[in-house]
């Protein structure tokens, strides 16, 4: 038997998870605020906070997907 060490992802996918990675990383940033423990601040239900980042961070996630399923287009042999 052959001993095949060649990796299953490519190049690209692997900078494509890093992308992925990058986008959700800024969705949990996107959600971060300043908290207090003493006073009610309503920021906590912005619409940023609450509706933008966790959509982010949803994009991010299939985007990870979609750069694990990806295949690139092999050259004509």
């Amino acid at each position: 038997m052959e001993n095949n060490k060649q990796l299953k992802l490519s190049n690209t996918n692997f900078i494509l998870i890093a992308v992925g990675f990058l986008i959700i990383v800024t969705g949990f940033l996107l959600m971060t605020g300043s908290a207090t423990i003493i006073d009610f601040n309503p920021d906590v239900f912005s619409f940023r906070r609450i509706t933008v980042a966790p959509m982010v961070s949803l994009a991010g996630f299939l985007f990870v997907i979609f750069a694990i399923l990806y295949q690139p287009k092999s050259s004509k042999k």
